[in-house]
């Protein structure tokens, strides 16, 4: 029998690229899909090519959007800093409004082309950044909306959208990873990295990305640019 497809959303980040782990794991063909939509860098979209390259997805796709044409966010407004050590709390300047909802959209899109009926997506709501678009609450609108929506769901090929990550730390998360074999040093976290990849250390996804390895036990095998 033909493996069951999935759509895996790719950033080139830590909880993507093992969340697409534990894809293949399962033996779903994975597609992944990741986006050009304005961000700071393109460091990730060359990750999201490495490790859907290593991890054996059947095609990677890189999808152009503009979402800087609205800004509002550090990650699509360059006259916004990236925080460093933010400890203020709230939901914090890096979340991108509607990110997660025109991303899944997108997956949702191209699943119902595949005949897919599974996305698997690598939101947290432990270790997260504030974004109340990583919560399960959000998870399961897009969910039922994606069975009132698609052609395919009407027909009685329901879409799951899976969150496999949703309620594990980020320890928990490298340590799977780590059995399943991901190689972390193919990925980049960081909301400033430079050309070359490399991370600052200091902004809320470097500093939760570097915990998570202290608390897994892991070895943290992240390239940095600047002192720690």
């Amino acid at each position: 029998m033909a493996a069951k497809r999935a759509v895996v959303l790719s950033s080139g980040g830590l909880d993507s690229t093992t969340v697409l782990a534990i894809a293949r794991s399962q033996g779903f063909e994975c597609f992944t899909l990741s986006f050009d939509y304005g961000q700071r860098h393109r460091a990730e979209l060359d990750a999201s090519n490495r490790v859907s390259d290593a991890i054996g997805a059947s095609e990677h796709r890189i999808v152009r959007l503009d979402l800087s044409a609205f800004g509002g966010s550090a990650l699509t407004d360059m006259s916004i800093d990236v925080p460093e050590d933010d400890e203020s709390g709230g939901i914090p300047v890096t979340y991108v409004p509607a990110r997660n909802t025109v991303f899944l959209s997108y997956a949702m899109a191209w699943a119902e082309v595949l005949g897919a009926n599974d996305i698997f997506i690598g939101v947290n709501a432990v270790d997260y950044s504030g974004y109340p678009d990583c919560r399960p609450e959000f998870i399961s609108a897009f969910e039922g909306m994606a069975n009132l929506a698609t052609k395919s769901a009407v027909e009685g090929q329901k879409m799951s959208i899976q969150a496999p990550l949703i309620d594990l730390t980020k320890a928990e998360i490298i340590r799977i990873g780590a059995k399943l074999g991901v190689d972390y040093g193919l990925t980049v976290s960081c909301y400033q990295a430079d050309e070359q990849g490399r991370a600052c250390g200091r902004c809320d996804s470097c500093r939760f990305r570097r915990q998570g390895f202290d608390e897994a036990g892991v070895a943290d095998p992240t390239p940095y640019f600047a002192e720690r």
